[in-house]
């Protein structure tokens, strides 16, 4: 079977991300099973309804890559008890004009690390309320709300701690079925 392509949207902007570490992580656990790609979302302009007519190129170029991918996966921040800004610009751009929506029907699942102790809990909250209205499929559980500490995953994806990484690939494998199960064809 041909690997699932998977557009990745990483929350946070940042070099040194610990959600690009996780995302990273999880690539590696879904091997041969999944291709990953991380989506630019950094160039994106902020969403503008007068826009919609003369669309903007990056907001396209998204578009583009979604409808390619058979899953959408989300690695989200929390900032300020909620999703990066960037984010949601994202999302609100990829969705729109209405009846141009480039999740519909996609089947997704959403994660995040944050040093924390509640992780990215309030922020995926608020991104799975965003989700479901885009009409994603998105899966319910595992949920995972990861606490980053120093040594959990190194900048190559690499995970520290043997506990971390089975619930991970558990996690994984749950998402490859979901893919499985609710994947347009």
């Amino acid at each position: 079977m041909e690997p699932y392509r998977i557009a990745v949207f990483v929350g946070s902007l940042r070099k040194e991300s610990f959600n690009r570490r996780l995302a990273l992580a999880l690539e590696k656990l879904a091997g041969g099973r999944a291709h990953f790609e991380y989506l630019n979302i950094g160039d994106i302009p902020l969403y503008n309804q007068d826009h919609d007519t003369d669309f903007p190129v990056q907001g396209t170029r998204l578009k583009d890559r979604i409808r390619q991918a058979d899953a959408v996966l989300f690695v989200t921040a929390e900032y300020n008890r909620s999703i990066p800004g960037v984010l949601k610009n994202a999302i609100d751009t990829a969705s729109r004009p209405y009846g141009d929506n480039a999740f519909d029907g996609k089947p997704a699942a959403v994660i995040g690390t944050s040093p924390g102790a509640a992780g990215t809990a309030m922020a995926q909250q608020h991104l799975r309320n965003v989700l479901v209205f885009v009409n994603l499929a998105v899966m319910a559980q595992p949920e995972a709300f990861l606490q980053y500490k120093e040594g959990l995953i190194d900048a190559d994806g690499g995970i520290g701690n043997d506990g971390t990484r089975k619930f991970l690939q558990g996690y994984v494998d749950r998402f490859m079925d979901w893919i499985a199960a609710h994947r347009q064809h």
